[in-house]
C-alpha cells in the first residue's frame, strides 16, 4: 500500500483519509474486518483527531457504523441499487436488501400546488393529497420522497401511518389501484439547505433528483420528486439486445 496523505493539498487530511477509507471498502480490504483507529492511525501517520473525523462521516453517510463491544464495521446494507425500466417501490427495493425501511412524516395532508396539479392535468386550485417524508434505511437518512395525488383518489390516505409502509401499497388497500405506468427522470443536482441538512449532506454533496408520473391505465394518478443520496444509491441500466438488432432496454427487476 502505496498511498499516503498530502499535507501540501488544500483539502483536509480527514477528507483525503475519507476518499482513501472509501476507495479501499469499495475495493472490499476491509471484508475481513475494519482497522481500529489506533491502526489507522500508524497506517496513515495522522493524528487520532483526524482518523475519527474521516470515520464519522463514514458513519453519517452509513458505510460504516459504530458499535459497542466490536468498534468501527463495514454496514454492508449501506448501498442499494436499482434497476431502471420498470415501475419500483423505494420501500421494497430497501426492505429486499435486508435492510428496514422507516419513514420521518414532515407532512400529510391536503394542499394545492399549481405545478404539481400541472403534471396531474389538474386546475391548478385542485385539492391536492400530500405526503412528504424523509427516507430512512436502517438508521441512516437515504430520501426526502414528495408525491402528490388527486384528493378524488387518495383521500382514504389522510389517515395512514406511513412511517413503515409503501405508499402504493396503501393506495391499493383503500382505494384497489396502484400505478402500473408511467415514467421517470432523473437528474443530478446539489440540494437545498434543508434538504442537505435532513439527508446529512455537506455543502458540495451531490445527489439524484427523480421527477416520475405514475399513471393507472390511461389515468395519471401520482405526481412524485424524490432527492435522493448519490453515495448510496445506484441506478442501472441492463441492455439486451433486440430480435431485430439494436438494443433495448431490459428491466431487472
Amino acid at each position: 500500500m502505496s498511498f499516503s496523505l498530502d499535507r501540501s493539498s488544500p483539502l483536509p487530511l480527514w477528507a483525503q483519509l475519507e476518499a482513501e477509507l472509501r476507495r479501499r471498502l469499495d475495493a472490499g480490504d476491509f471484508d475481513a474486518g475494519f482497522p481500529t483507529d489506533a491502526q489507522l492511525v500508524n497506517r496513515y501517520e495522522v493524528s487520532r483527531h483526524t482518523v475519527r473525523e474521516a470515520i464519522r462521516h463514514l458513519n453519517k453517510t452509513g458505510v460504516l457504523r459504530r458499535e459497542r463491544g466490536r468498534g468501527t464495521v463495514v454496514n454492508r446494507g449501506a448501498e442499494f441499487e436499482q434497476p431502471l425500466g420498470g415501475l419500483y417501490s423505494l420501500f421494497r427495493s430497501i426492505e429486499d436488501a435486508g435492510v428496514e425501511q422507516r419513514s420521518e412524516v414532515i407532512e400529510v395532508g391536503q394542499s394545492e400546488n399549481p405545478e404539481a396539479a400541472g403534471h396531474l392535468g389538474l386546475s391548478e386550485d385542485a385539492a391536492l393529497f400530500y405526503l412528504e417524508r424523509i427516507r430512512f434505511a436502517g438508521e441512516a437518512p437515504l430520501a426526502v420522497d414528495r408525491a402528490w395525488m388527486p384528493m378524488a383518489i387518495a383521500e382514504p390516505l389522510l389517515t395512514v401511518d406511513f412511517t413503515h409502509t409503501a405508499l402504493y401499497d396503501e393506495l391499493e388497500r383503500a382505494t384497489g389501484i396502484r400505478p402500473n405506468r408511467g415514467w421517470e427522470r432523473l437528474t443530478p443536482l446539489l440540494p437545498s439547505f434543508a434538504d442537505r441538512d435532513r439527508l446529512g449532506l455537506d455543502r458540495n454533496d451531490a445527489a439524484f433528483f427523480l421527477e416520475r408520473l405514475g399513471q393507472y391505465d390511461e389515468q395519471i394518478i401520482e405526481w412524485r420528486t424524490t432527492t435522493i443520496r448519490g453515495d448510496r444509491y445506484r441506478f442501472v441500466a441492463d441492455w439486451s439486445q433486440r430480435d431485430g438488432g439494436g438494443l433495448q432496454l431490459r428491466a431487472r427487476m
